[in-house]
């Protein structure tokens, strides 16, 4: 047997349904077409029968249609269950499927043509009470048929607040996950950088004891340095991660982002660290946008990091061409090492790094709306970037003409790349 757990509200209601179904029996009493022929027992059988179906109201819950059925079934017989009736009937058209309320109507209202056709040999009083029947049991069905389309329309409203609930806590934790996603490789690019530099020069250090003391205090001084720019771009980065989403740095302490401008001090410095490097660019006159500038940027500080880490000693040629309207190209290639293995250019030792550096430039190509390959060339490696510069040759703002992307979009880009630096 199926167990019904009801609340204290369900107790309540089912009471006052019962409670409703015996006042009504009560009230109408008096109304009831009793044939004079029945006996003084019949009537009081004929009163606990009506008794009975009232108390069953409370099994409305477990066996919803097969109390309709019984007390419609019964009240062809007794005249005192008309309130219970209507409490079943809406029951069903309240809560069991469409294909149930049909069969129950059905009963219902089956026995209708044969009532319409005796109508004109019946007496008055029981034409009315035979009318009364129906209207107030087509009036149950209707209210149950209402009540089960107004829960269906909360259910609905609610599923939808919680999946409107839902899609919005999964649109904030997409913007989490890219916050630190971008945080991370900004954390690679720059550190990579830093450290790679530290590397080289302690490497230097050690392979090379009695290096003059001008090198090596050089070499100190680009340690030094390397390591405070290193902690200084930490010490940002864990700010940010503890500050939480949506709070940003606070005024006053971020460092300008890197532009293209910057290329030649980023190219000297991995010049002093005793790569031999060339910079062809990049182009004078106009700037280009601040996204694509730091994007190019990045692009050839992790370009020559993988340089000093994959093929150290290998001669680096960097070329940056383009301008408004023809988009912008980054260009960085590299010559096959010293001691290289001739026919794979791999360099004996251990490997360092997992290719997540080349996967994340290729990201920020495709986030700033251009694209990226990474090939071997000539026994070295080539790195190569295309990036949108919109705007007319010769216009210095770079501003964008007829059939550009959404600079709100890059806007928010480039504001969110500050703040997460």
């Amino acid at each position: 047997m199926r167990r019904i757990h009801r609340t204290r509200r369900d107790w309540a209601a089912d009471l006052v349904l019962v409670l409703f179904a015996a006042c009504f029996a009560a009230v109408s009493s008096q109304s009831v077409p009793v044939p004079e022929s029945l006996g003084p027992a019949w009537r009081a059988a004929d009163q606990v029968v009506g008794g009975l179906g009232c108390a069953a109201v409370l099994l409305r819950r477990r066996w919803p249609v097969q109390l309709a059925v019984g007390l419609l079934l019964a009240g062809s017989l007794a005249h005192y269950m008309t309130g219970p009736a209507m409490v079943a009937v809406f029951t069903v058209a309240a809560t069991r499927p469409w294909k149930a309320t049909a069969w129950v109507a059905a009963l219902v209202f089956g026995p209708l043509p044969f009532f319409l056709w005796q109508l004109p040999d019946m007496s008055e009083d029981r034409a009315g009470a035979a009318v009364t029947y129906f209207a107030l049991i087509a009036g149950a069905i209707g209210w149950g048929l209402f009540r089960r389309s107004r829960q269906q329309l909360v259910a609905s409203l609610r599923e939808r607040a919680e999946l409107a609930e839902a899609d919005a806590e999964s649109r904030a934790e997409r913007a989490r996950m890219e916050a630190r996603e971008e945080i991370a490789r900004e954390m690679h690019d720059v550190l990579g950088h830093r450290l790679s530099l530290l590397s080289v020069h302690a490497g230097a250090l050690e392979f090379n004891p009695g290096a003059p003391r001008a090198e090596i205090e050089r070499a100190a001084g680009v340690m030094r340095e390397s390591a405070h720019l290193a902690l200084h771009d930490l010490r940002e980065v864990i700010g940010v991660l503890r500050a939480g989403p949506g709070t940003g740095i606070a005024e006053g302490g971020e460092r300008p982002q890197p532009e293209l401008a910057d290329l030649p001090r980023l190219v000297a410095e991995a010049r002093d660290a005793g790569g031999p490097i060339e910079l062809a660019g990049p182009p004078a006159g106009a700037a280009p946008p601040a996204l694509v500038g730091r994007t190019a940027y990045r692009i050839v500080q992790e370009a020559l990091t993988n340089v000093r880490r994959h093929a150290p000693g290998a001669a680096a040629e960097v070329r940056v061409t383009g301008g408004p309207g023809d988009g912008l190209t980054v260009e960085v290639r590299n010559t096959r090492p010293p001691g290289a293995d001739p026919s794979t250019g791999a360099v004996p030792g251990p490997a360092e790094g997992g290719g997540q550096g080349l996967i994340g430039l290729a990201e920020r190509a495709r986030l700033a709306g251009g694209k990226l390959t990474a090939l071997p060339a000539d026994g070295g490696f080539r790195v190569r970037a295309w990036l949108p510069w919109q705007g007319r040759p010769g216009n210095e703002d770079g501003d964008p003409g007829p059939g550009t992307r959404d600079p709100g979009r890059e806007g928010r880009n480039e504001r969110r790349g500050t703040r997460h630096r």
